[in-house]
């Protein structure tokens, strides 16, 4: 359980320091993608992104 922690945390601040990179290429705006305010921040919940790059990875995952 500690493992998949880790690795779910790691993937998260890879996501997130990759986020303006990604962004370049349309992910963040897809249909599924949640943005809102709340208590004077932007949240977002990128829903449709982490779709298409589990697709994506388990593509690659698949080839090797």
């Amino acid at each position: 359980m500690l493992r998949w922690l880790i690795v779910v945390v790691l993937a998260m601040l890879v996501f997130t320091s990759l986020r303006s990179w990604l962004e370049k290429f349309g992910f963040g705006r897809l249909p599924g993608d949640l943005r809102f305010r709340f208590a004077g921040r932007q949240w977002q919940l990128p829903l449709g992104s982490t779709v298409v790059l589990s697709l994506l990875a388990m593509a690659i995952g698949q080839l090797f």
